[in-house]
């Protein structure tokens, strides 16, 4: 690992009184933590909570401009859960917190610019954040059951490398290993602060002999880059891109300890770390 350490699966956080011990003790250890909840876990508390206007703080304008109401509560419980999180990591209190976002989105904290790194993720019910104080993060899930076609966009999504070797494989894991590299391409650049402004096509990664994935730029600033993928809920991947910092460049924590292909059967158990598919080669098994 270089000298970075693993970052491990992603915590479940079922509501505002946590768990938080185990989320700061992950934070303390590693520099950085991922939780993952759902908006159904939370919305009572958040809805009922009597400082729900200082938790949404400056989002409070686009949460009340948003016309669908699951949205509107959806978008709430997102925030509430992002500050909940930093301000564990931070001793602090979630009302003392301001999130600001940049030109590409990405959400931060005024005042900890440098100092601490925020990412926010959701699809169907699940929230995913993470915080990190080594350098910038991103996390990106999606559902393993969303059927996405390979054939309509591996153009914008793929490198030419990468295509020609997910081409070679059979229906089924194909499908599962472009939903992973979709969902590490969006933590990437997420974590650059450019989210899908960045083209997907001209980032390319690979798979070196223990099965982790790293960006194919064999560059020192390509190397200070740390990627995880975890199926939670044996429903979610979630995807994490860490730039570690001030670290001695690292590869990948990202393993599965299961079948190689167990995710393309949904076995894997709850917030199993992944490491399905190993080095891309045509006729793997």
């Amino acid at each position: 690992m270089s000298g970075v350490e693993p970052s491990g699966a992603p915590l479940h956080v079922a509501g505002p009184e946590g768990p938080w011990d185990e989320v700061c003790e992950r934070f303390e250890s590693v520099g950085r933590a991922v939780v993952h909840t759902t908006w159904g876990e939370w919305l009572t508390a958040a809805l009922l909570d009597p400082e729900l206007r200082g938790l949404l703080g400056r989002d409070r304008p686009r949460y009340r401009q948003n016309p669908a109401a699951a949205g509107r509560l959806a978008f709430a419980v997102s925030r509430v859960v992002m500050k909940h999180t930093a301000a564990a990591v931070l001793y602090s209190t979630p009302t003392a917190l301001d999130i600001a976002y940049l030109p590409g989105g990405q959400p931060t904290l005024r005042g900890f610019a440098g100092e601490l790194w925020l990412s926010l993720a959701h699809t169907e019910e699940l929230i995913v954040v993470a915080v990190s104080r080594r350098g910038p993060v991103g996390v990106d899930t999606e559902s393993v059951t969303r059927r996405v076609s390979f054939e309509a966009l591996h153009g914008q999504v793929c490198t030419p490398q990468e295509a020609e070797l997910l081409a070679a494989l059979p229906d089924d894991r194909r499908a599962a290993r472009f939903l992973r590299l979709w969902t590490l391409k969006e933590a990437y650049t997420k974590a650059l602060g450019q989210g899908m402004r960045r083209g997907f096509g001209t980032v390319g990664f690979r798979w070196d002999g223990d099965g982790h994935a790293v960006l194919a730029d064999d560059s020192p600033a390509a190397r200070a880059w740390s990627f995880t993928t975890s199926l939670v809920r044996d429903r979610y991947l979630v995807s994490e891109a860490c730039n570690i910092t001030g670290q001695v460049p690292g590869q990948v924590e990202d393993r599965l300890r299961d079948h190689p292909d167990a995710l393309a059967r949904m076995g894997p158990s709850s917030a199993q770390t992944v490491r399905s598919w190993g080095a891309w080669s045509p006729g793997r098994r």
